[in-house]
């Protein structure tokens, strides 16, 4: 029952593709990173925050790229040159790579580095054009439609 068949969507519905891929992505558990943990946080309704712990990583060590609707983190540690004898090693330091789905109009506003958490925050501006619009009955012009908490 876990199980579902988007292809019926894909052969009767134009533009909705997207939509199914992220449905068929989100089912498959094989790919998803557990390395490094993260917390998503929604700030206001259109704010967000991804907070993600990278313990030992320097600033030169890590790369954001945003990109279309995906935004992608990437670890990649200095090899250390120096043999160590560990008696017992608890801290990962290993090379990782996340991504992110972005919804339609999200943005990486900032990213930042303190204390071993790096948070980038993200804001979904919507343009004017797709904002809802109230037509005048034999009227010329267009007013834009007032929030309800505005």
């Amino acid at each position: 029952m876990r199980n579902f068949d988007f292809a019926p969507l894909y052969r009767s519905a134009i533009g909705f593709d997207r939509l199914a891929q992220l449905f068929d992505d989100a089912q498959r558990n094989d790919a998803t990173p557990s390395y490094p943990p993260y917390n998503i946080e929604l700030i206001a309704e259109d704010k967000y925050a991804i907070t993600m712990a990278v313990a030992g990583f320097d600033r030169s060590e890590l790369d954001i790229e945003s990109e279309r609707d995906t935004l992608k983190i990437v670890g990649r540690k200095q090899k250390d040159e120096t043999q160590k004898n560990y008696l017992h090693r608890g801290i990962a330091s290993r090379d990782f790579e996340h991504r992110f789905r972005l919804a339609d109009h999200v943005k990486v506003v900032s990213a930042r580095l303190d204390n071993g958490l790096l948070s980038i925050e993200l804001v979904r501006e919507v343009p004017e054009a797709y904002k809802p619009r109230r037509i005048l009955i034999d009227g010329d012009n267009l007013q834009l439609v007032q929030s309800q908490a505005a």
